[in-house]
This record gives structure tokens, sequence and C-alpha cells, in this order.
């Protein structure tokens, strides 16, 4: 009997190319899982109105664990139209089905290292003072709150009389007290104190394990100050017990340009949902793009691990395939870390690493080319080789 359960979401486009790849370097470093294949995504909410089905929930609710590929979102009027004529104008509204893992099972501490790898051309390089370039490294970990803030899920379009005379209750909404209720859309940002200590301790004790000297929250206090505000004191208050480390702040927008300025000098990052997404992919695109950031959802009792990269459907109907599975790879790599399988998480990075050192192998987003079968043809890697090699190097 394998040592541990995995719940295998591959969901939408390449979610269903870049999964079964990851799965396979887990077999050869040598991990004792079984995979439980779990329905997830776009054909569901289809089929079903319902793009996380309870069975899945159920699956996750008993194994703990989830590899998870992508989905396809789209807007609410496109949704609707794609829903089974069955099932329209019967209440089913889409909602992101990882947003609704994520609130479902509490995975709120949102983990995004975004590392350079030597070697790979779409690092980033800055000139020099004498005309030359350099290439810092960057070593960004991301730590994402998952839960709450603008992708809570409280938000309406013609919010209903009650809402409208709370608002008005407020000075600042006196501006808005006349506009029509089809003219008005609302979301609310929501901070709570326990969710924001939590994030921070975990970005806290993370800095502390692997020797970053600063945790920074990346927030807009001067803007947000109730929410933003809200971050930064408890940032001060569980500072305390890690006395070693700096603790900085910095606005999200200053952090936009200084990311590229001086990316080196950040180690462990802190943000609300939506900034947390935002610079989590800004530092992404500094070591290479979504082709190579992975993250984990963590949570109390589950966790799942996923590429922030989309479904690409364009992409996902090609044949061989030719997307970058190295994001899918480091995903499965920080499961390895979940489970304290440490050694056989840097096993898989150090062959991945190797691979990119090497230069022999490169997918088409490494070398700069077009997405499409003709860039087989000019020399790129396809996803199977790409895994090829770093199993080699295993």
């Amino acid at each position: 009997m394998a040592k541990y359960t995995v719940v295998a979401m591959p969901g939408d486009g390449i979610g269903k190319v870049v999964l079964p790849e990851a799965i396979r370097v887990l077999d050869a470093v040598g991990f004792d899982a079984e995979y439980v294949h779990a329905d997830i995504g776009w054909e569901f909410w289809v089929k079903e109105g319902n793009p996380l089905p309870e069975r899945t929930v159920e699956l996750l609710a008993e194994h703990k664990l989830g590899l998870f590929g992508a989905i396809t979102s789209k807007p609410k009027a496109e949704a609707a139209k794609e829903l089974d004529p069955a099932l329209r104008d019967k209440g089913y509204v889409y909602f992101s089905p990882i947003v609704g893992m994520r609130q479902r099972f509490n995975l709120d501490v949102c983990i995004r290292p975004c590392r350079s790898f030597k070697g790979n051309p779409l690092n980033f390089i800055r000139r020099t003072a004498d005309g030359g370039f350099e290439e810092p490294p960057v070593d960004a970990v991301i730590f994402r709150q998952n839960t709450e803030g603008l992708y809570a899920g409280v938000e309406w379009t013609d919010p209903p009389e009650v809402v409208r005379k709370a608002l008005e209750t407020h000075p600042k909404f006196e501006r808005f007290k006349d506009v029509p209720g089809e003219d008005l859309a609302l979301s609310v940002r929501i901070f709570t104190r326990r969710a924001c200590r939590r994030i921070l301790t975990a970005a806290f004790q993370y800095a502390k394990k692997h020797g970053y000297r600063s945790v920074t929250v990346c927030e807009k206090p001067n803007v947000l100050r109730e929410t933003s505000g809200m971050m930064e004191e408890v940032a001060r208050e569980v500072r305390k017990d890690f006395p070693e480390i700096e603790l900085w702040s910095t606005n999200i927008d200053a952090q936009m340009m200084w990311l590229t300025k001086n990316p080196e000098d950040y180690g462990v990052i802190v943000a609300g949902n939506l900034f947390g997404d935002i610079v989590s992919d800004a530092f992404a695109g500094l070591v290479g793009g979504l082709g190579f950031a992975c993250s984990g959802n963590i949570g109390d009792e589950v966790a799942v691990f996923e590429p922030t990269h989309g479904s690409a459907p364009k992409y996902a109907e090609l044949d061989p395939p030719i997307v970058n599975p190295i994001a899918m790879i480091l995903s499965a790599a920080m499961l390895l870390d979940h489970v304290g399988e440490e050694e056989k998480a840097k096993r898989v990075r150090d062959a991945i690493g190797a691979v990119i050192a090497e230069g022999k192998v490169r997918t088409y987003d490494m070398m700069k080319l077009p997405g499409g079968p003709e860039a087989i043809s000019r020399g790129a890697a396809t996803t199977t080789q790409m895994t090829d090699a770093i199993i080699a190097n295993l």
C-alpha cells in the first residue's frame, strides 16, 4: 500500500498535459504515492453547473493532498451562455473552482516561490553603469493571503437596499447615493486579524527556517488604511517573535518599480489576495514567466499544489505538446517539501537546474519562439522531452 494518496485534478486545457508529466517525475524520484483522479473545471460547469463537484471535495477531505493542473475561467455572461441549456435559469452561478477550493478548505496560506535558475535565457538582466549587463539572482517567496480580500466573493451589481443603507452611513458614500442600482457594482475587500496573523506567522517562520533576512509587507496602507493598515499592524506584532528578521514595508505600486531595479534585495514578501496575485506574477516574470511559477495552497489539514499559469486552451490540443512542464513539476516538488520528503524535493529542483544550465533542452518559451507546432521544427523541445531530460538528470 502506498504511503501517500494524492488527489490528481488535471482540470482544463494544458492542465491535462502538464499534470501527468509531474507525476512521472514524482515516480522517478521514488515518491511512494498513488494518484486518485478527480473532476474539476469548465467541463463540469457546462455539464453539471458546478466546476468543483462535491465528489472532488470529498476526495480532498479524505486524502488531504492535491495536485492541480489549470482551469478555464470566463466572465459571468459567457459562463451563463455555455451552461447546458437544461440547467439555465435555475440559479447556477459560475465561481472559480480553485477559489472555491481555497475557501472550502481554508487554504489560506498561498506560497509562491520565484527563484531564478542559472542559465535560463528568460532570466531578468539589467544594464550596468559601464554599458554592460548583469543578471542578479532572484529568490523571492511570496506569501499571499488566499481566502479573503477582494477574492472573498462578497460583491453585487445592483446591491440590495439593506446594503445600500449600510453604505450610506459612511460619509464617503455620499457621492454614490444617487447612482441607480443597475449602474452600481460593489466588491468588498475583507481582511480579518486572524487571517493576517496566520499568513504573517507562516511567512516569518519560513524566513527563519530558510535563512531569509527580511519579510516585506506589500500593501497600500496610505490609501487602503483599514485593510492594509491591519496587515501592517499585525506584522509589527508578529515580528516581535522574530527579532533576527527585518520587517520591511512597500506599497504595491512602488514595489512593481523596485522589483525591476533591485529584485535581489527581496526575500519573503507578504500581501493580501489581490496584491499577492499581482506581485507573484511580476516576480515570476523575472525568473522565466509562468512556465516556472509554482505554488502551494496550505490549510490546517488540506494542501493543494498548482502552477500559477492558466489553461492556455490554444496549446492543449497540439500533438506533440509543446508547453513548459517545469512550473507543474516545481509545484510537485513543493508537495514533496510539504510532506517532509525534502531530500526528494531538492533532487527534483537540482535536476531541473541541471537541464536549464546545460541548455540543450529548451521549450519554446525558453527559446523565445511563438507557440505553435512550428516551434518544434525550430529546435524547441516538446513537453515530454523536457520531462525526459529532468528524469534523466535524477
